[in-house]
């Protein structure tokens, strides 16, 4: 009885270190780096949220991160395509908020380009 007790105990403890190890990873997930050259998203996002919305305009432009992005430098603001989407991504918000309402999502990078680079 006394070595199952023993048993019971170490694996509880066991199961806790390994539950809270997944918890470790998955918050790494959610912390909120500091962002460089970041200028109209917030500078709140996750690394989570990040990777979604860059994804999200990937597949509404048909084109890969190195579209807009300097290889092995994201902050770069060396290629027009960058400075582009700034602007284009201020135009979609205005109209957005002019229309139908703050952050409303109504209309977004998927409206006019479609999949395609040049709408």
């Amino acid at each position: 009885m006394r070595l199952y007790k023993i048993f019971a105990g170490f694996t509880l403890l066991l199961s806790i270190l390994v539950l809270s190890s997944f918890r470790t990873l998955s918050s790494k997930d959610e912390e909120k780096p500091q962002w460089r050259n970041v200028q109209i998203l917030p500078q709140t996002l996750t690394r989570v949220e990040m990777d979604a919305i860059m994804e999200a305009w990937s597949t509404a432009l048909g084109v890969s991160c190195s579209h807009c992005h300097v290889k092995g430098n994201m902050a770069a603001d060396d290629k027009e395509e960058k400075i582009i989407s700034r602007k284009m991504l201020t135009m979609t918000n205005e109209i957005n908020e002019k229309y139908f309402g703050k952050d409303s999502g109504t209309i977004s990078c998927m409206t006019c380009h479609n999949g395609h680079a040049h709408p």
